[in-house]
């Protein structure tokens, strides 16, 4: 799964085919689709956006993947946090 061309790739896609539905899944797309390395430093400013329950970028996830997407994507970014400790 290619979670970036998908993504960009636009109409016709079902998203859930897109849209990762574990951690692992999660993890690869982050680290090899996209080339982002899951350090220290990405995941803790990953987590304090997406904490903040009324931040403008957190509420756009939230219409775009759904409440309960958000909540799984921070319990993976705390358990990818877990994971360098």
């Amino acid at each position: 799964m290619d979670c970036r061309r998908a993504i960009r790739s636009g109409d016709g896609i079902d998203i859930s085919a897109i849209v990762p539905a574990t951690f692992d899944e999660w993890r690869h797309c982050i680290e090899h689709d996209c080339g982002i390395p899951l350090s220290r430093a990405f995941i803790e400013k990953r987590l304090m956006v997406l904490r903040a329950a009324q931040g403008e970028e957190t509420l756009r996830f939230i219409r775009h993947y759904g409440e309960t997407h958000w909540q799984r994507i921070v319990g993976w970014f705390e358990r990818a946090q877990n994971d360098i400790h």
